[in-house]
């Protein structure tokens, strides 16, 4: 019972996605999006969050002045960066269940979450 009980918990998080309004979600995702730049500066990785925001973090090789997109990029949807940003979430979950792109080698924020 315990382990059924763990994947029914598991798809219940994975689908939190808050009816809000469209400002309210910017903000959440811009703000968050603010305090992982902060936590984690630097030109190594992107992180996008379409269509509300995206960051450079970490350190690394910046991006080639011919192609502004750095090595490594993250892309999620604004409800999976929110459910990771306020540990909802784990980001090996969102990884497993295909919610997350990402490519480069730096492309687990998982030490840096939740915020």
């Amino acid at each position: 019972m315990g382990q059924n009980s763990a994947c029914t918990d598991e798809a219940t998080a994975l689908s939190i996605s808050p009816a809000l309004p469209r400002p309210v979600w910017a903000m959440a995702v811009r703000y968050t999006l603010f305090l992982l730049e902060r936590r984690a500066p630097g030109p190594g990785v992107e992180v996008r969050v379409a269509p509300w925001g995206a960051i450079k973090i970490l350190d690394g090789p910046a991006s080639d002045p011919h192609n502004l997109t750095p090595p490594d990029v993250i892309e999620l949807e604004p409800d999976v960066w929110l459910r990771l940003a306020a540990g909802i979430t784990t980001w090996d979950q969102e990884k497993s269940a295909g919610h997350i792109t990402a490519i480069g080698e730096r492309d687990d924020l998982s030490d840096l979450l939740p915020l």
